[in-house]
């Protein structure tokens, strides 16, 4: 039994596999013969428009912005230590892309601070950065979203915060 969620236009979204989206409106197509009520939703960064069914948008991991309080327990993980497992690249790899799709900021946060590399450590690999790049970006544009600033403030200030960690 999937709960009614209920959107307006203009607001933000979180599609887990895409991050950040804004509902430009609502449709009903025909498919197949039957009416389908979707929400329209916008990702302007990747240019791209989703269509997701009213219907299914709780079981499909449609959800709101977080919260203040959501992102700064997501944002405290960024200050931990990073608990790098001495398992091979492709299946953390595997494990990082999971936690990035999950569109859980708390997740994000922790992939963002496992393979964050100072000045200090060595280098990452091609698949590293872009994994890195691929979450930073993910959790800054949710994090721009909540505190109403642009996508490159809000990842300076994610790379701050872990600078002074």
């Amino acid at each position: 039994m999937s709960k009614k969620i209920e959107f307006n236009t203009g607001e933000f979204v979180v599609y887990p596999s895409h991050g950040v989206g804004q509902i430009v409106g609502r449709e009903t197509q025909t498919i197949a013969g039957s009416e389908l009520q979707v929400f329209v939703i916008d990702f302007e960064k990747d240019r791209m428009t989703l269509r997701v069914p009213v219907a299914k948008a709780g079981t499909s991991g449609l959800r709101a912005l977080s919260s203040k309080k959501q992102m700064q327990t997501a944002l405290a993980k960024l200050k931990g230590r990073s608990r790098v497992r001495r398992t091979m690249w492709s299946r953390r790899a595997q494990e990082y892309e999971a936690k990035i799709n999950s569109g859980d900021p708390a997740s994000i946060a922790e992939v963002v601070r496992d393979l964050h590399r100072s000045a200090a450590q060595p280098d990452q690999s091609y698949s590293e950065r872009q994994m890195y790049q691929a979450a930073l970006d993910r959790l800054a544009r949710e994090f721009a979203a909540i505190e109403s600033i642009d996508l490159e403030a809000a990842a300076q200030r994610l790379e701050e915060m872990m600078s002074a960690a």
